[in-house]
Formats: C-alpha cells, structure tokens, sequence
C-alpha cells in the first residue's frame, strides 16, 4: 500500500514539474462563440454516428429475419444438389 502510494506521489511529482518546465503561458481566451463551432461539430459527429450505427443494425437485423423467412434457421445444414451434365 504504501509502496504504491510513493509511486502515485513520485508519478504526480515529475508530471507537475514537467507541465511547469514545458509549457509557455498564454494572454489568451476561447471566444464563445468558437466553443459553439465546436459543439456543432461534436454534436454532428455524434448524430452521424448515432445514424450509421443505425442502419446497420437494421440491415444486420433483416439479413437475420429474411433467413428465418425461407426457412434456414441457425443449425441447418446446407444441402447441395447433384447436377447430371
């Protein structure tokens, strides 16, 4: 317990001090109305995928219903037709 605590500590440690070392202060802000840009954007993907997502689930669902339709059900075997030439 107290060994993995030592190494949370010393992980924070360095981490803290190489934040400190490596990073430049900036006199700057995001305008309001870049953060709603950037909502749009999320909330486009996140639709898009929501709608993709969909149709293929509904595809993977009928391709599985139009297989019980003709009869085939999980463990049917396949059977194969001799052809006399």
């Amino acid at each position: 317990m107290k060994k993995n605590l030592m190494q949370v500590f010393k992980f924070a440690y360095f981490a803290g001090c190489f934040w400190y070392l490596f990073t430049i202060p900036a006199q700057a802000y995001i305008d309001p109305s870049a953060v709603t840009y950037i909502i749009q954007a999320v909330a486009g993907v996140l639709i898009a995928l929501g709608a993709a997502f969909t149709i293929f689930r509904h595809k993977i669902f009928a391709f599985f219903k139009k297989n019980k339709k003709n009869g085939q059900t999980e463990g049917a075997a396949i059977e194969f037709k001799d052809v006399d030439d």
